[in-house]
């Protein structure tokens, strides 16, 4: 997996600003294509603990004019974006979606699953996946791909995804993997330090599904190894941050 860290200003050497709200991330050969990772410095991104007018200030840093959440739920249903209330918890009940429309801010909010933000070369298309490590054990990415090529009316090879701060290799722990994971998954399992590298099998999972190489890119930090900078599910953070892609408004 390509490393993005060449394309976020808020990245000095590989290391985030702490002092920088977000991450931001060009998707190279696409300029109508934008996205955000927000950090622990936007505070959280869950309407529990950030006011309507906290996010309304992550959509004026980011430059999108409305905002499409889920209800995330750890399974692999995509569907169209849908404009919600900023000030609301989420929309419909899935963990991906996608759209054509100018402005509308594809939102996925996470604490140590992976975002992984699509775009069609061209641009024109655009969607966002919450995988946790029961979306990869669904292969939700693959599955994604799939149906996005489907919605878009384009083979793989023309989809560009890159990989959000999530779970790193080295804190990606499963002591009851054998339980958890489908037998399939064994390969990928480090039995001396129980731990799986989820990134990796996301970049596989979507080269299996038809995306080149070259167009798979990952922001390599690791949420549970970097308290200060994001939040973290395994560290008991009760915080979230999120990750959005928008089309540019022409």
């Amino acid at each position: 997996m390509d490393s993005a860290t060449g394309h976020g200003k808020a990245l000095v050497n590989g290391v985030v600003d702490a002092g920088a709200p977000a991450i931001p991330f060009a998707f190279p050969g696409i300029p109508g294509v934008r996205c955000l990772f927000s950090t622990i410095s936007a505070g959280t991104m869950t309407p529990g603990g950030t006011t309507a007018a906290g996010r309304r200030r992550f959509m004026r840093l980011g430059g999108f004019t409305r905002w499409a959440e889920l209800r995330q739920v750890h399974g692999d249903r995509l569907v169209p974006a849908a404009e919600t209330p900023v000030d609301a918890d989420g929309g419909v009940e899935a963990d991906g979606h996608y759209t054509a429309e100018p402005g509308l801010g594809l939102i996925i909010k996470t604490a140590d699953c992976q975002p992984i933000l699509f775009a069609r070369v061209g641009g024109g298309a655009v969607a966002a996946l919450h995988v946790g490590w029961r979306g990869n054990a669904a292969n939700f990415p693959g599955v994604a791909v799939e149906r996005l090529c489907g919605h878009f009316s384009c083979p793989p090879e023309d989809l560009c995804a890159v990989r959000g701060p999530s779970l790193g290799p080295a804190a990606s722990e499963f002591v009851n993997f054998h339980r958890e994971w489908p037998k399939e998954f064994l390969p990928w399992f480090e039995t001396a330090t129980k731990t799986v590298n989820l990134w990796e099998l996301t970049k596989r999972q979507l080269e299996c599904a038809g995306l080149r190489g070259d167009r798979i890119f990952g922001l390599d930090l690791c949420t549970r190894s970097l308290p200060g900078k994001f939040f973290s599910y395994r560290r008991k953070d009760a915080g979230r941050q999120v990750a959005v892609v928008w089309i540019d408004r022409p």
